[in-house]
């Protein structure tokens, strides 16, 4: 069960559950399929059901658990048709939003992005890695100055996160991933934008791509 969130306001509260719960699936403590009872898991957080109805329907909107009606939530099932979209779109809106930063990085956020590609690439924890992950990839973008889609990117990058730590597992993986995000930092810094564009979109591409085979090869075992 996952670990118990400080002391919040309501919101917060539903919040603070919802993060924690999510956490417990990246970190594969919460299986596919594994009920998520509101009266445990108020008890273990030691509040009421309303939070815990709020954190549920957060993850239900965030394709994290799956409720039924008479059967209640459960955590939402690995699949390969999703891990493929998730990264399909993810292509298109990081490619476009690393086009639109390149040209107004500076030296600073420059050394931050790489500072973070070094961090992602040092990690060996699979559930840490999912994090270094994901700040570098927003690092590239944050530049851009676009809001709507950082938050876009964010939320897809958030949806994925259980299926990084499934492809974390693979052979070569982690090897494959380092060296496609220092070429793609490579090219941020010259400024090649097509190249940027082409390395980010054909890396996602290629893991979603991954991610579908192996989850559909596990179907059908």
């Amino acid at each position: 069960m996952p670990a118990r969130p400080g002391r919040a306001g309501h919101g917060g509260t539903a919040r603070a559950i919802a993060d924690a719960l999510r956490k417990a699936v990246v970190d594969g403590d919460l299986a596919p399929g594994t009920p998520l009872r509101q009266d445990a898991i108020a008890r273990q957080f030691s509040v009421s059901a309303i939070p815990v109805r709020e954190a549920l329907r957060q993850l239900e909107s965030e394709g994290w658990a799956k409720v039924e009606t008479n059967k209640g939530a459960a955590v939402a099932p690995l699949s390969a048709d999703d891990a493929r979209e998730i990264y399909e779109i993810r292509a298109a809106l990081e490619s476009l939003a690393i086009g639109i930063a390149i040209p107004v990085h500076t030296p600073a956020s420059l050394r931050h992005a790489e500072a973070l590609c070094k961090a992602a690439k040092a990690e060996t924890d699979p559930s840490l890695y999912v994090s270094r992950n994901e700040a570098f990839h927003l690092s590239l973008y944050e530049p851009a100055a676009r809001p709507r889609l950082f938050d876009l990117i964010r939320t897809l990058h958030q949806r994925g996160e259980r299926y990084l730590r499934l492809k974390f597992s693979l052979p070569s993986f982690k090897s494959e991933s380092d060296r496609d995000h220092a070429a793609l930092m490579r090219a941020v810094r010259q400024r090649d934008v097509p190249k940027a564009q082409a390395l980010v979109s054909r890396h996602l591409l290629d893991t979603g791509e991954l991610l579908h085979r192996v989850l559909r090869q596990g179907e059908q075992n």
